[in-house]
């Protein structure tokens, strides 16, 4: 075979890495070109669509299922492909960026899968893309190991037997590489994430008795799983192995997805895996769309938006029966709730409301769930064991008694509580936080005993946007306070203070805080609402 011919992506103002070049090889680069001249410009088209979309919400403040697709969620008689070996059970999922420890402690875990996260958990800094390319290549071929420098404490992977099966997550349609260019135009991080790890390891997993299996994030509409399966349709031609080997769990994370979850599986069902209920992305999706929908759709602190919320459980109960009459596997979602090895009562309310989550998502039917640390694996575990036993799903469980209308997805009003000041603060305080160590090339960041990633901070500074436009009243130390800018720039203020007490004058100056203070107003204060705190937090963003 003739050499490929050299690609037309650029490499842009990017410092070189080590090994680099095992990843950006003249190959890859050229499937990854390939990947952006026939995919980029649909993409481009279903993002503008998403813009048209959301216009449509504001105009109507109301959702319903499509009619145009009436006919696919009629007929009972599609199924999406029978699951690989390696995707039947999957109980018990870990989460975590792909940094060298991390891999080797999420492989090790005794989890069933590792969500090995290039998206939410993972600020996209060049050395982040490329040398966790790196990692999961080394994990393959046991090439891997880590040595703590503070520590002194070495890692190393398991027997093959006990590590955990991968499946990659690569950045939302949203969000371009700068640094890989096709004359002068940014490659989609997706393709890029999706590109240089199918075609380096899709052969090497398929010989591990795996395969590419991925997770597909901030899907809006059936029409973008559409694309992922075009995507997926021409990658496997391309390397040549056999098509349906990619297999695909689409993140219902938005609320516009979760009006189209079976067309959704239907459309990527020679590949689909399954569906997860991505409840915190959730969230911010419904502020987001329906931002200026008046007073009913308010929500009020995050922390008491729990999974029992009617509306909620609408989503959660729908998402398992969609997947199991369709033969997919239903994934709860994110604990949040990390433990302490330090503080015994931490861990203590830690494990307790990890296990009512899991207890309630196992008997709800799904087949299981996330956690974001190793010392709940066998909290999650033991929750899912009580219920499957020795069966590796319960896809039997077809929910049949479960009925959601279109209304009732939306029933945020449903809800009693409301806004508090302490809410305020406290996504001021998250907002603050998250950004500043997300600057510092950080994506997976514990702050308050939770573990912290993009989407928990696109909702704390939605809530604080949609708060002060909808005027909402707190009662605050015996008297009503409105919420207003004025409050939330006081506030910020206040936390950048304590922060600077907190930590010592030496490490906040070496941070990144007063530019993550006046990006968090930025993109909770403006007018114009950024549909990503990511993407102007890209812009600034160094390496």
């Amino acid at each position: 075979m003739s050499a490929p011919a050299p690609s037309p992506l650029a490499i842009v103002d990017a410092e070189p890495l080590p090994r680099q070049e095992e990843v950006l090889t003249d190959a890859a680069l050229a499937f990854v070109a390939e990947l952006h001249r026939r995919f980029t410009f649909r993409r481009d088209d279903l993002l503008a669509r998403r813009a048209e979309r959301r216009a449509e919400i504001a105009r109507t403040s109301t959702l319903d299922f499509l009619p145009e697709t009436a006919a696919i969620r009629a007929d009972d008689s599609w199924r999406v492909a029978p699951s690989p070996a390696a995707l039947n059970d999957r109980r018990v999922e870990i989460t975590g960026p792909t940094d060298r420890k991390m891999t080797i402690n999420a492989l090790n875990s005794g989890a069933k899968i590792w969500l090995a996260d290039f998206e939410d958990a993972s600020a996209p800094t060049w050395e982040n893309v490329v040398l966790g390319q790196v990692n999961l290549a080394d994990a393959y071929t046991r090439n891997i190991d880590f040595t703590d420098p503070r520590s002194g404490k070495s890692y190393a992977l398991k027997a093959d037997a006990e590590l955990a099966t991968v499946v990659m997550r690569p950045r939302g349609w949203h969000l371009n590489e700068r640094h890989l260019q096709v004359a002068g135009q940014q490659v989609p991080g997706a393709l890029v994430d999706f590109g240089l790890y199918f075609f380096h390891n899709a052969q090497r997993l398929l010989d591990l008795g795996k395969g590419p299996y991925f997770y597909l994030p901030k899907t809006e509409s059936h029409l973008e799983a559409r694309l992922w399966n075009e995507v997926f349709v021409f990658a496997q031609d391309y390397v040549g192995i056999p098509q349906g080997t990619v297999r695909a769990t689409v993140l219902i994370e938005t609320i516009t997805a979760a009006y189209e979850m079976e067309e959704i599986l239907y459309e990527l069902r020679d590949h689909a895996s399954g569906l997860n209920a991505g409840r915190w992305d959730y969230l911010f999706s419904i502020v987001k769309n329906f931002r200026d929908g008046g007073a009913k759709f308010v929500l009020p602190d995050r922390n008491a938006v729990t999974m029992t919320a009617p509306f909620m459980r609408a989503y959660t109960e729908l998402l398992v029966r969609t997947c199991h009459k369709r033969g997919a596997h239903a994934i709860g979602g994110m604990a949040a709730f990390i433990p302490s090895r330090r503080d015994e009562e931490v861990n203590k309310v830690a494990f307790e409301k990890v296990k009512a989550d899991k207890d309630r998502e196992a008997g709800d039917g799904f087949d299981g769930s996330w956690v974001a640390h190793p010392d709940l694996v066998p909290i999650a575990m033991a929750s899912f064991d009580a219920v499957l036993g020795d069966k590796p799903n319960q896809k039997d469980r077809l929910r049949e008694d479960v009925h959601v209308e279109a209304a009732d997805l939306i029933a945020v009003d449903s809800l009693k509580a409301t806004p508090t000041y302490d809410g305020l603060v406290n996504a001021v305080q998250v907002g603050i936080r998250y950004i500043e160590a997300w600057l510092r090339g950080l994506g997976a960041v514990a702050i308050f005993n939770l573990m912290e990633d993009a989407a928990t901070a696109e909702i704390s500074r939605s809530q604080i946007w949609q708060w002060i436009n909808a005027g909402v009243e707190f009662e605050h130390a015996g008297s009503t306070v409105k919420a207003t800018p004025e409050l939330a720039r006081e506030i910020a203020a206040e936390e950048l203070a304590a922060v600077r007490a907190e930590i010592g004058e030496e490490a906040f100056t070496a941070g990144h805080w007063q530019q993550a203070h006046d990006l968090l107003l930025t993109v909770a204060l403006d007018a114009d609402y950024a549909d990503f705190l990511t993407l102007p937090a890209y812009e600034q963003l160094r390496g």
